[in-house]
């Protein structure tokens, strides 16, 4: 019985090497799956280990093609039209800067230029004023603030279309509810949009009644963040509060200031839905922006080249306009301990 004990231990050793075996197996089976994942960041050949680079490229790629599908795409097919001669249904052919020296004598488009400058700075400028003083008053504490701050911001929320009809009804010369206002102070009846002198003045005032609440909670975010120590001490030294505004707020306030700024800019210059559903350019040609006549030559006269050139140049001042905000901006941003 001793003797059998042996061989079946000897057995049980083999069987146990076997094993052994088998595992260096899979060992070398899991060498080879890490060496095809790629992504193990350590590799033992010997004593020597191998660091492997994680590869990021497929979470990339799908943001490359979108990036590339909805911006870089249609830009490129812009630039392509820009340089034809394309009217729809007619045969297209290469026409090279021939559009674009056609918007450099084209008086009606430098009109459109000018009326787009002078809508956007009377956009922005109005907004930024009123807003700010707005915000100045609603950052005090008195009864029903949070509630007239809740009516203060109603007018942002409604549709711009929505807004346009309401006002366009509200401009009716004989019609309208603000001639009649104006009536019981004796003051004549204004024709409003419906006179080339007064219309983008309405238009202007339409822009500002729907965003002067943005401006207002944007600086009002910034006043929260003001602190309370530097008016402490300036009232204590005697500063009044126009040289408290003057000297401590507008500074601290400054870089959200510009943020509205920049907001308002670009939401003025790219404004159509207004403008379009109130005048639609008009009268004749006095509230026509670049926006309205951009599309009225590329959806209403078909030429798509001329169109898409107006189209590149019209980006072309966005970018400026926005770049020499945000080097306003940076002047604008708060210094560090350091003073950098």
């Amino acid at each position: 019985m001793s003797a059998i004990a042996p061989e079946r231990t000897g057995v049980t050793a083999d069987r146990t090497g076997v094993t052994a075996d088998r595992t260096g197996v899979t060992a070398d089976r899991t060498g080879v799956t890490t060496d095809r994942t790629g992504v193990t960041t350590e590799a033992i050949e010997g004593s020597q280990t191998i660091r492997l680079a994680p590869n990021y490229w497929p979470f990339v790629v799908p943001a490359l093609v979108v990036v590339s599908a909805v911006i870089v795409f249609p830009w490129a097919f812009t630039l392509w039209m820009s340089v034809n001669r394309w009217t729809l249904g007619q045969s297209r052919s290469f026409a090279g800067m021939e559009n674009y020296l056609r918007l450099a004598s084209d008086p009606r488009f430098w009109e459109s230029l000018v009326h787009t400058l002078t809508y956007t700075s009377l956009s922005v400028a109005a907004p930024m004023f009123l807003g700010t003083v707005a915000a100045l008053i609603f950052d005090a504490r008195f009864p029903l603030r949070g509630l007239l701050r809740g009516v203060f911001v109603m007018p942002m929320m409604a549709t711009p279309v929505a807004v346009a009809l309401v006002w366009t009804m509200m401009f009716h010369p004989q019609l309208g509810v603000l001639n009649y206002l104006l009536s019981l102070v004796g003051i004549p009846a204004q024709e409003w949009i419906f006179n080339a002198n007064t219309v983008i003045p309405s238009l202007v005032a339409v822009e500002t009644w729907q965003w002067t609440p943005l401006v207002m909670l944007i600086v009002l975010g910034g006043l929260a963040s003001v602190p309370r120590e530097p008016f402490e001490s300036a009232e204590i030294d005697g500063a009044n509060a126009w040289q408290q505004f003057r000297y401590l707020t507008l500074p601290m306030i400054a870089p959200f200031l510009m943020i509205a700024l920049i907001i308002r800019t670009i939401d003025a210059l790219k404004s159509f839905d207004i403008i379009y559903a109130m005048t639609q350019g008009g009268p004749g040609t006095a509230s026509e922006t670049i926006n309205i006549y951009l599309y009225n030559t590329a959806f209403s006269y078909y030429d798509i080249g001329y169109g898409s050139a107006m189209a590149v140049v019209f980006f072309i001042v966005i970018v400026a306009l926005s770049f020499i905000l945000l080097m306003l901006r940076q002047r604008s941003q708060w210094n560090d301990a350091e003073g950098k």
